[in-house]
């Protein structure tokens, strides 16, 4: 079975598909009980339906920070890589807009990356985890950051390029995109910069974004 029958297979349950999109349209990540909260299903049931989603590649789970005593809260956000046919934004769509600002400005592919970058809002961000907003935000891209830190020099990884067929075509404008976006990302989350982009073939990805700590974390 095809990863496309299987997420029409996933999304073919009315409950499910009103999850979905209902995370889509928050624009967010959610926890558990926001979820239930919403739909008065008890959490098991909540649980299985996001099971099925998270499986299908339809959403991303993640752990939140720790908060308290417990386990830390499970949280779930719509996959950046899910296509635009299930009614959301995919990769592409998200593309094509910066290259029509880009033809429509007449700016460089990084200033108008960057523009992007900075229109980001961070949900749950902390003044004193500028690493960890930066690498959820890239995340939430779709680049699958990891990161190897040395002091206050920083390397991320990004496993995924999820522009790469175009990547292929066109490598110095998307990947001038990437980095403004990197540096936007960067420059609203506060306390990190961003001074270059070491590129690799986009079929397997590991482009490295080299990073260091600023003075005003």
């Amino acid at each position: 079975m095809s990863n496309l029958q299987i997420q029409a297979r996933a999304l073919g349950d009315p409950t499910r598909h009103d999850m979905f999109r209902f995370l889509a349209d928050a624009g967010t990540q959610l926890g558990v009980a926001e979820i239930t909260e919403q739909f008065g299903l008890n959490h098991n049931a909540i649980r299985q339906h996001l099971a099925k989603l998270v499986e299908a590649d339809l959403l991303i789970e993640t752990t939140a920070r720790p908060s308290g005593r417990g386990r830390p809260k499970l949280q779930y956000r719509i996959n950046p890589n899910a296509e635009s046919r299930w009614g959301i934004t995919g990769p592409y769509e998200r593309l094509s807009m910066l290259l029509a600002e880009v033809v429509r400005t007449g700016d460089t592919p990084e200033e108008v990356g960057r523009r992007a970058g900075l229109r980001r809002r961070m949900s749950d961000s902390r003044a004193d985890a500028p690493m960890e907003d930066f690498v959820l935000a890239m995340a939430e891209e779709g680049f699958e950051p990891v990161v190897r830190a040395a002091d206050r020099s920083v390397e991320v990884r990004l496993d995924a390029c999820p522009f790469s067929s175009a990547a292929l075509t066109d490598p110095d404008t998307v990947c001038e995109l990437h980095l403004g976006l990197a540096r936007g990302v960067a420059e609203s989350v506060g306390g990190i910069e961003v001074d270059e982009l070491v590129t690799n073939d986009p079929r397997k990805a590991h482009c490295r974004l080299r990073c260091h700590l600023s003075d005003d974390e």
